[in-house]
């Protein structure tokens, strides 16, 4: 089965905080879509986006790709003044959207308002695809309760990325600031990874009955991680492969610009949570920054390997 992994790149320049099209075979080989250059820019807000999220429709006609509107390269010296606490206040208040019926022709970027008053910003959303047909979007904020000082995941529920559910809070670590949620579905069970800012500082695993909770910590998963270097690693994405294993690919920043990069583990399943690392089975053309991976068909991976992006004008700003 063919899969697309949606991703930025971490470029001293613009357009790494763009959108990056990633494909492969087996979820373990992948290349470069459009010879390693954008597929996708943002023209609106920060001009800039990262933390990419893409899901299809349950009827399998529309997809959707979401990001993080923020650039650092246009905005941390100017207009954030170097401070990461200003941007979240301040920043990233909107959710960069594209839709598209094929994969290959996408709607200009569209900002989404999903935060309230009482949020800061709106980081690294997720999307989980539910059986009815309807999505249940998920990303990180701060609250002006706390002045800011701790992020917790919030929700909302939607069909069209038009109309939305109220924003609800889904997930708060008592003694952590967290970010980057991923959840995923297995045998009716539901597996939430977030990266805790400590207690530990790195990537953690929950489990619930419901999609939105509550959450219990899956025990086994920090002794898996046991031997993995404590906080710097984030962004968890995950797949699961035809063979039923499933990839877990955590987002390593532990050195600068070209060196980061996903890091691949493997595991049988999310209830034993036995992951272990597996750089010598995973082959990647760069460094794949923040994103999640979409099964496709055999005929939507020719498509996109084969399409032109350059040729329809979706290759840079003006």
């Amino acid at each position: 089965m063919p899969y697309l992994f949606v991703h930025f790149r971490e470029k001293a320049t613009p357009d790494g905080e763009q959108v990056y099209f990633g494909l492969s075979r087996d979820a373990f080989h992948w290349e470069q879509v459009n010879g390693g250059r954008p597929v996708l820019w943002a023209y609106y807000g920060d001009k800039g986006v990262r933390d990419h999220t893409v899901t299809r429709s349950a009827d399998g006609k529309k997809f959707y790709i979401l990001s993080t509107d923020l650039s650092l390269c246009y905005g941390m010296r100017s207009q954030y003044h170097g401070s990461w606490d200003e941007i979240g206040r301040k920043g990233s208040h909107f959710l960069s959207l594209w839709e598209s019926e094929d994969l290959v022709h996408w709607t200009e970027q569209r900002l989404i308002p999903v935060g309230t008053e009482r949020l800061g910003c709106c980081w690294a959303p997720d999307i989980l695809a539910e059986k009815d047909g309807s999505f249940l979007l998920h990303w990180s904020s701060p609250v002006v309760d706390d002045d800011y000082a701790k992020k917790r995941i919030f929700c909302r529920r939607t069909r069209d990325f038009a109309n939305f559910s109220e924003a609800e809070q889904l997930y708060e670590k008592p003694d952590a600031d967290i970010i980057d949620s991923a959840m995923y579905e297995e045998d009716g069970v539901y597996y939430l990874f977030v990266k805790s800012g400590e207690k530990p500082s790195g990537v953690i695993l929950l489990r619930a009955d419901a999609p939105t909770g509550p959450f219990t910590r899956v025990e086994a998963f920090d002794e898996a991680m046991r031997e993995v270097q404590n906080g710097l690693y984030e962004a968890p994405t995950a797949v699961r492969t035809e063979d039923g294993r499933w990839c877990l690919f955590l987002d390593y920043y532990g050195v600068r610009g070209a060196g980061q990069g996903y890091v691949p583990f493997v595991a049988d399943s999310l209830r034993e949570a036995n992951f272990r690392r597996a750089d010598a089975e995973f082959s990647f053309p760069y460094g794949f920054k923040h994103g999640t991976i979409l099964k496709i068909t055999d005929e939507e991976y020719e498509r996109i390997r084969s399409f032109d992006f350059a040729a329809e004008e979706q290759g840079s700003p003006c």
